[in-house]
């Protein structure tokens, strides 16, 4: 099979496709024909080894996966042959095929392409997490996303709109804004202007946020955060930005506000039953058409590189996905 191979801490850029003899498959796994691989930029960490933690070399990246099940190993009763599904693991995905535990991947839900599948895993169990399980999020409240137009924001955007919240999209870009809106943001503000957070005020009625959704850290969070209300929630999910912010705890004390770290990746090794069923319900939820399904920004696999380049320059629409002929 083919695969990206990293054999050492790098650049996504000195990568290459390479074949690989394909996976074996142990009792309570199954080998799956890949037909779709999201990636971010926890993978392109992962790549450079720069990542909290490292995976052991020589490793395929990738995490989130959608495809068909064509072997099953021994013990194997959750799925069978031909089975459409998707999930995530720690890396591997960026192949061919990919042999993986039944534990960690799910029937996929009807309706949803191959690309659309592959988008779910992360993105939305991060969202799902962070606002439901972490932040109380519900009918009534507002929030405010920041980096709206990835694939991690706009997986905020589907399941606050379908939790019944007030969604504000904050993005730099006037065609970024105009894709949150269309994804479901109630209304979007430009962070890049001096006076975006009295521009948030008028827009919210003078109403404070409840809830900030923050994949981009750097000197925007610490303003962000301001924009709370009283005993508002700040989700930190990631630092697009380059840089960890530094927060004033003095506001954090004014505001009786709470700064809660969004890790959805250990979230199956330390509460299984949660991840269980926020997955239960976001395949329910996005079967029934209560969740909308995620947008999708496509590249075939030999452009795994531009994919990545994307991701780097902010050029991203959603959730980036690599497909497999």
């Amino acid at each position: 099979m083919r695969a990206v191979l990293v054999d050492r801490f790098t650049q996504v850029e000195s990568l290459k496709i390479v074949d690989v003899p394909d996976p074996d498959i142990a009792s309570g796994q199954v080998l799956i024909d890949l037909k779709a691989a999201g990636i971010g930029f926890v993978d392109r960490l992962k790549i450079a080894g720069l990542y909290q933690t490292k995976d052991s070399l020589p490793f395929v990246p990738g995490m989130e996966f959608s495809g068909v099940v064509c072997r099953s190993g021994e013990g194997v009763a959750k799925v069978k042959n031909g089975d459409r599904v998707f999930g995530t693991v720690k890396n591997g995905a960026l192949a061919e095929k990919l042999a993986v535990s039944v534990d960690d991947l799910d029937l996929m839900p009807p309706g949803l392409s191959f690309a659309q599948a592959a988008a779910v895993p992360v993105n939305y169990l991060t969202a799902m997490f962070g606002l439901r399980e972490l932040a109380g999020l519900s009918a009534g409240h507002n929030l405010l996303v920041l980096g709206a137009a990835g694939g991690v924001g706009t997986a905020a955007i589907k399941v606050a709109k379908m939790l019944g919240a007030t969604v504000f999209a904050a993005a730099s870009t006037a065609d970024k804004r105009a894709f949150a809106e269309a994804e479901g943001a109630d209304a979007t503000v430009d962070y890049t202007n001096s006076d975006w957070r009295e521009e948030l005020k008028r827009l919210s009625g003078g109403a404070a946020m409840d809830v900030i959704f923050d994949g981009i850290g750097g000197d925007i969070s610490p303003v962000a955060f301001r924009t709370l209300g009283w005993r508002g929630r700040h989700l930190v999910v990631g630092f697009a930005a380059g840089e960890i912010p530094r927060l004033p705890m003095n506001i954090a004390l004014l505001k009786g506000a709470m700064l809660v770290g969004v890790d959805s990746a250990q979230v199956q090794r330390r509460e299984p039953e949660i991840y269980a069923r926020i997955m239960n319900d976001l395949s329910s939820s996005l079967g029934d058409g209560s969740l909308a399904p995620p947008p999708v920004q496509e590249f075939p696999f030999d452009a795994f590189q531009e994919a990545f380049s994307a991701i780097r320059e902010r050029r991203a629409r959603g959730k980036v996905i690599v497909t497999f002929d």
